[in-house]
This record gives structure tokens, sequence and C-alpha cells, in this order.
């Protein structure tokens, strides 16, 4: 079986990260759903999806087809 594990600090930088840049990546989103997916996630991780989730329908955070902004390209 394949074990998913996020570094500690990488939903929080993951948060601040999309928050200012009003922008959540291809690799943001495969962070959130490691987390979601992982049995070890703690009050503070899902808090902090949910916050990302609300920006999102709120037109606040914009879902982008970039891997990552270190990148600056779309996948292909």
């Amino acid at each position: 079986m394949i074990s998913i594990c996020l570094l500690p600090t990488a939903l929080p930088e993951l948060f601040a990260q999309s928050s200012s840049t009003g922008r959540l990546t291809l690799a943001d989103r495969y962070g959130m759903m490691a987390t979601i997916l992982s049995n070890h996630s703690t009050q503070e991780e899902l808090h902090l999806i949910d916050r990302l989730l609300y920006g999102l329908r709120r037109g606040r955070i914009q879902v982008v087809d970039e891997l990552s902004f270190l990148t600056g390209g779309t996948p292909n």
C-alpha cells in the first residue's frame, strides 16, 4: 500500500501562499488531498482546508492548472 506523508509545515505554507496569491495550483490540490486522505490529519489542518474551500466558494481563490508557482508553467 502507498503511504502519503506531508511535511509538518506544508499545509500552513500552502494556505499562506494561496491566500496571498489568490491561486490554488495542481500541487496545492494534491497536498490538500493527501491531508484529507491521511488518517493523521489534525484539527488545525482540517480547519485550514475548510478556510481554503471557503475562499474558493467566495471567489477569493482561483483554481489554476499550473503545477506550481516555482515552475510557472502548466503540466503537459
